[in-house]
């Protein structure tokens, strides 16, 4: 496709007024007008044949495979001109799937050494597949009087899941060298139930560990040794209904809770624990079992990634009801959900007060900084006033929920949304250190 710059366009108008300010003089030169824009349409027509060749034009996308919600990635675009004639630079576009989050605007590139490379962002939004469509690259012929534009077709899929390499770049900070010496050292020795060994005992230990028994047959002071226990179960149930799918921070809550639960699935994979993923929203969607060892953890990544958006409202009752009659034996429960109004709050309420009589129920509380930003925010208008009360309303509906949640015995995990993977695993180690479970 070829068509004119803006500038082969205001030089072809500055022609009209000229001819009809030549007419007025002179009738006979009317014929200047016309003559102008011939003029301008032969240097356009000049203008195409020379500077690149539009079949002579190399052009090549490279996009990742794999991408993670709320991970920016790079979309590189090479375009060159290998032999004849160049353009000094060109522009370039892209279209993809909105999910991918690929900046639609285009990108301009000076040529060096006949070839120009382009650089698009891409920041996706939601999980699933996703497909870069087309490709445009255009550029001016040497008197900038002409667009010279290709469009390619393109079919590079790219699929969008969880953030899988964050979880494993965090997990592995957490089991680093020294990492792992500390938190091996701490929730396997010193502070469990089940009996490990018999040391000598050493000041600052605790005497109630002495063994007072094997202290005289053996006429030394030894202490028992304990560590935690291992094989505990824990289930992380997802809500993947319609407020859980809604975006807060850039990306859908549940996108972020999936993220906070492949990390504490790693963990508790790592240290002997077993560990199960279960979604639901009208009806359960997903459940994965107690798997054991790390050669389970992908299976947890398979079903993470099935888990949809849903448009419908969360059944608490059915789901957790389901939940509660899979477990043969007392697991800690994550939960992950959030509620739009008082009535789905106390049907969650109800449910949970069954499964706190057998379970050990931990509830993750996602911050909503918008909504803090709006109750705090400086009234400008009437509105504001509005918006800010509504806010306060909601914030204070949501503290009075999970006040009566810590009264019934669930334990609370309250951080912002950028911090939800840590604080919950500071909770689940805590739980481990006190021998709850």
């Amino acid at each position: 496709m070829i068509y004119p710059t803006r500038l082969a366009v205001l030089l072809a108008a500055a022609g009209a007024p000229l001819a009809f300010l030549l007419g007025a003089i002179a009738p006979e030169l009317w014929l200047a007008g016309p003559a102008w824009v011939i003029l301008i349409a032969s240097l356009m027509l000049a203008d195409s044949f020379a500077g690149g060749s539009r079949r002579r034009l190399e052009a090549r996308v490279e996009a990742p495979a794999a991408l993670a919600v709320g991970v920016p990635a790079t979309v590189a675009v090479t375009a060159g001109f290998p032999r004849g004639a160049r353009p000094s630079g060109v522009e370039a576009a892209l279209l993809a799937d909105a999910r991918l989050g690929v900046e639609v605007r285009a990108r301009a590139a000076a040529l060096e050494d006949g070839t120009a490379r382009l650089q698009f962002l891409a920041s996706p939004e939601r999980r699933g597949e996703g497909v870069i469509s087309r490709l445009w690259v255009r550029w001016r012929g040497p008197l900038g009087l002409v667009w010279k534009q290709r469009v390619d077709p393109l079919d590079i899929p790219a699929r969008v899941g969880a953030d899988i390499e964050g979880v494993k770049t965090e997990a592995m900070r957490l089991f680093a060298r020294d990492a792992l010496f500390g938190i091996k050292a701490q929730m396997d020795v010193g502070e469990g139930s089940e009996f490990h060994a018999l040391r000598d005992f050493q000041p600052g230990m605790d005497r109630r560990t002495v063994d007072w028994k094997q202290s005289a047959r053996h006429t030394a002071l030894l202490a028992k040794e304990f560590r935690t226990e291992r094989n505990h179960q824990v289930i992380l149930a997802l809500d993947s209904g319609r407020v859980m799918c809604e975006p807060v921070a850039g990306a859908p809550r549940i996108d972020r809770a999936i993220n906070a639960s492949l990390l504490l699935a790693y963990v508790c994979l790592r240290t002997g624990d077993r560990a199960g993923l279960y979604a639901f929203d009208e009806k359960p969607r997903a459940n994965s079992g107690a798997v054991a060892g790390i050669g389970g953890f992908p299976l947890l990544q398979r079903i993470a990634q099935r888990i949809d958006y849903s448009p419908e409202e969360t059944n608490y009752t059915l789901g957790l009801t389901a939940l509660s009659g899979s477990l043969q034996r007392r697991s800690m429960i994550v939960i992950f959900t959030d509620f739009a109004d008082s009535t789905s709050a106390e049907l969650m309420l109800e449910t949970l007060g069954r499964l706190l009589r057998r379970h050990l129920v931990v509830f993750v509380v996602m911050r909503d900084a918008e909504l803090e930003d709006l109750t705090d925010a400086e009234p400008q208008a009437s509105e504001d006033v509005s918006r800010a009360v509504i806010a306060g309303h909601l914030l204070q509906a949501r503290e009075a929920v999970i006040a009566r949640l810590r009264r019934m015995g669930a334990h609370i995990v309250d951080a912002p949304i950028d911090n939800i993977g840590p604080s919950l695993l500071n909770t689940y180690l805590d739980i481990k250190r006190r021998d709850l479970l």
